[in-house]
């Protein structure tokens, strides 16, 4: 039997090639693209990595846990694996992140993509291009026809005004610029609240069924997140109100199946959109999927973090059985988000055909890192084995 033999947490900051402002931070630019990556390797040699989006040093604290509880163990068993990491959560911080690192050593050891021992196949993946600022309408279009002719067919823009009609005069012009050649989805952004540089604008019900209205008279294919993502009666009223739009959410649950399971019976969304990165990693969301299935609702996972997070959703989503039936999304927002930024440690970044993905072959989950763009970009804080461990305060220092 395989067991853990060495564990070694980075820091990664990945420069951007020009200010970025997501729509879900208000206030300044961001100018990197921060996470954590953690590396787990086998007695024999066979590495498992998976990575988390930071906002600073929050997670800098993890390594005695991490080692105590993962040196030694079976890393095919996830079972034990999720039971570990809610003991991590017992100890007051939550990190699902880190079991699709098992999924891909237990991948490898097989000889197989993850998404095959989920029951899985592959499929070519249609994606979405899914933008990550606020813009102004001459801006957005511009944006949408560069999409258009990379081949997508499905833009998913963001609004984040106080003003109501600046939201939905950008939707409109966008949607009808766009008519009969590319589909328009919005994310409005509420679910949640990062408002520790300025704030933001708060929907109630009444300006999300106004929003719906006016989205839907333009043939919108999807709004996401209109709501606050604890307000389950009210997101439930909208998504039985707008019969036109499908309402859609469910990215950063990290209570994980339990209240995603609530919110799947209470119908809250008709498309559920999980992180497994946040929701508790790969078998928990496909037990998310499941429930999608058996209650008739669609489902294709967030993937706005890294390129490993994209690589780990990818294998849900082909495992799911819902690849065929739900866009994919592709964030994708230059001059400041592009796809060499996003996938800053990977050997090849996840690239398209068209608007569409072929599906990694290789076991695991796909991916190479690329050791000498992670020596350039990431700094080991924490490093362990069966007979020592070491920590590197240093590499966290500005």
């Amino acid at each position: 039997m395989p067991v853990i033999d060495r564990i070694a947490l980075h820091f990664v900051n990945g420069p951007l090639p020009a200010p970025f402002s997501p729509a879900w931070v208000p206030g300044p630019p961001r100018r990197s693209t921060l996470f954590y990556l953690a590396q787990f390797v086998t007695d024999d040699g066979i590495e498992g990595w998976s990575a988390f989006s930071a906002g600073g040093r929050e997670r800098a604290g993890i390594g005695d846990a991490v080692a105590n509880l993962f040196l030694g163990a079976d890393p095919t068993d996830i079972g034990r694996v999720r039971e570990c990491i809610h003991i991590m959560g017992v100890l007051g911080v939550r990190n699902g992140w880190l079991e699709p690192a098992f999924w891909d050593i237990k991948g490898k050891l097989a000889g197989k993509p993850v998404y095959e021992l989920l029951g899985g196949k592959a499929v070519p993946v249609t994606l979405y291009a899914s933008s990550g600022e606020v813009k102004d309408p001459a801006a957005r279009i511009d944006e949408a026809w560069a999409r258009y002719e990379e081949g997508f067919r499905t833009l998913k823009i963001r609004v984040h005004d106080f003003d109501e009609a600046v939201d939905i005069r950008q939707v409109q012009e966008t949607a009808r610029a766009m008519e009969g050649r590319m589909k328009i989805a919005v994310d409005c952004n509420q679910a949640f609240r990062l408002t520790q540089n300025a704030p933001g604008p708060v929907w109630d019900l009444a300006r999300a069924k106004r929003f719906a209205d006016a989205c839907a008279d333009v043939g919108v294919a999807w709004i996401e997140e209109p709501l606050f993502m604890e307000w389950f009666d009210d997101m439930a009223a909208l998504t039985a109100y707008s019969a036109r739009v499908p309402v859609s959410g469910g990215e950063l649950h990290t209570a994980g199946l339990p209240e995603l399971r609530h919110m799947i019976e209470k119908r809250c969304y008709r498309i559920f959109q999980p992180d497994a990165m946040w929701t508790g990693g790969i078998a928990e969301t496909m037990e998310v999927a499941a429930l999608c299935r058996q209650h008739g609702l669609g489902f294709t996972p967030h993937t706005w973090s890294n390129g490993l997070g994209f690589a780990v959703n990818l294998q849900i989503l082909l495992g799911s059985g819902f690849a065929n039936e739900c866009p994919f999304e592709y964030p994708l927002s230059p001059p400041g988000w592009t796809v060499e930024a996003r996938d800053v440690v990977l050997a090849r970044p996840w690239t398209h055909e068209r608007g569409v993905l072929t599906p990694p072959t290789a076991p695991g989950l796909g991916f190479d890192i690329d050791g000498e763009a992670l020596a350039r970009h990431g700094k080991c804080f924490f490093r362990a084995d069966r007979k020592s461990r070491h920590w590197m305060p240093e590499a966290l220092k500005d």
